[in-house]
C-alpha cells in the first residue's frame, strides 16, 4: 500500500479530526489528508471534494495507488454543493482564506447544521471564522497552531449543531454546561470588558489563549515586531498610527493572559519597542 507524508500543517489538521467519524474534505487538493485519515484508521469513510478537475484527478490517482477507492470517494464540487445533508459527520476546510470558509458554511445552512464537527484551517483572517462560529452558536472545542517554513498556521475543531452542544462554551478542557466559558473566567481574572476580551478571542483564538499555546506565544512576539516596524513607517499619519498602537496594545493584553501576568514585563517605553514576554517559555523571533 502506497503511503504519503503530510506536511506539518496538514498533519496537525488531520490530528484534529475526531476518531470514527465520516469526513468530507472540501478542497482536498491531491487527496493526501483523506488517504492519511483512512490509512491511520482515524476515519472509516472520506468524501474528497475539490472545485478544480486537475487536483481532483490527481487525488483520484493517489487514492487508487493507495488501494483505498472503496473507502474514499471523489467528487467535483464547489464548497458543500455536492455533499448530501447528513452524509458526513465532519468537514475539513483547510488551506483557504477565512472569508471563503465562512462563505462555504453560509451557503448551505441545512448541511452545516447536520454536521457534528468542522475542522477549519484558514490561511488568512482566522478572526472572521471564529467570529462567525461564535455568532452562530458553534463551539470551538480545540485549537492548534504550527510554525512551518516561517509561517504561522492556526486551526480549530468546532462542534456543529448535530453534536448535541447546548451552549457556546469555549475551552478545550471544559465539558458542556459545567463551567463559564473561557472569556467569562478571564474577564473576572483580568478585569477586561467582556466585549473586548471576546474580540481578543476572535482574533487570537480562545483555546490557544486558554491553553497557553507555545506557538501562539511565538506568534505574538513576531506580530508585535511587525507592528513596531509599521509604527516607525506611519509616524506622520496619526490615524494609522493610532490603529497600529491599538493592535500592539491588544497583542500585549493577550500576552498578559498567556503569561498569566507574572511572566510579562511591560516595556519601559510602551509603544514602539521590540521587547516582549520575558522568561524562557517564549522565544524571540528575528
Amino acid at each position: 500500500m502506497q503511503k504519503f507524508n503530510l506536511s506539518k500543517r496538514m498533519s496537525a489538521v488531520a490530528d484534529l479530526v475526531p476518531r470514527g467519524v465520516s469526513v468530507c474534505d472540501i478542497g482536498c487538493d491531491h487527496g493526501f489528508v483523506a488517504i492519511y485519515l483512512v490509512q491511520k484508521r482515524i476515519c472509516p469513510k472520506v468524501i474528497a471534494m475539490d472545485i478544480n478537475r486537475g487536483p481532483l484527478s490527481r487525488a483520484r490517482e493517489h487514492i487508487e495507488g493507495a488501494g483505498l477507492s472503496s473507502y474514499i470517494e471523489t467528487r467535483l464540487s464547489d464548497g458543500m454543493e455536492k455533499l448530501n445533508t447528513g452524509e458526513a459527520e465532519c468537514i475539513i476546510a483547510a488551506g483557504m482564506g477565512g472569508r471563503l470558509i465562512v462563505k462555504i458554511l453560509e451557503d448551505y445552512p441545512e448541511k452545516r447544521n447536520s454536521l457534528r464537527y468542522m475542522v477549519l484551517q484558514p490561511q488568512s483572517e482566522p478572526g472572521s471564522v471564529r467570529k462567525y462560529l461564535r455568532e452562530n452558536g458553534l463551539m470551538i472545542r480545540k485549537e492548534d497552531m504550527v510554525l512551518e517554513d516561517g509561517k504561522f498556521y492556526p486551526m480549530m475543531l468546532a462542534e456543529g449543531k448535530a453534536s448535541g452542544a447546548e451552549s457556546t462554551i469555549y475551552g478545550s478542557t471544559e465539558k458542556m454546561g459545567d463551567k463559564m466559558r473561557f472569556s467569562g473566567r478571564k474577564q473576572k481574572d483580568s478585569g477586561m470588558e467582556a466585549a473586548y476580551l471576546e474580540s481578543l478571542e476572535d482574533e487570537f483564538g480562545p483555546c490557544l489563549i486558554g491553553d497557553k499555546h507555545p506557538v501562539l506565544a511565538q506568534y505574538l512576539d513576531w506580530w508585535e515586531r511587525q507592528q513596531n516596524r509599521i509604527l516607525k513607517e506611519v509616524s506622520a499619519y496619526p490615524e494609522r498610527r493610532t490603529q497600529v498602537e491599538e493592535e500592539i496594545r491588544r497583542i500585549r493584553d493577550v500576552r498578559g493572559l498567556v503569561c498569566g501576568g507574572s511572566a510579562y514585563a511591560e516595556p519601559e517605553n510602551s509603544i514602539g519597542t521590540d521587547k516582549v514576554c520575558t522568561g524562557s517559555t517564549y522565544a524571540e523571533l528575528e
